[in-house]
């Protein structure tokens, strides 16, 4: 059985690593964050797995 994966909202994953949304914003449009999916123009998400890759790189 696949299972789907958990997308998460800027809000979502700012409080999960203790960011302001701003900082998180400002770290996506730098490329400095995890990686996000653009589900439209003004619609960031981003997978579990990913923030969680990108927190195991940044320790």
């Amino acid at each position: 059985m696949e299972t789907l994966e958990e997308i998460l909202t800027s809000s979502e994953v700012a409080k999960w690593i203790r960011v302001s949304e701003s900082t998180l914003c400002r770290w996506r449009q730098r490329g400095m964050g995890p990686r996000v999916t653009w589900m439209t123009p003004t619609c960031p998400r981003y997978r579990r797995l990913d923030v969680e890759q990108w927190l195991a790189r940044a320790s």
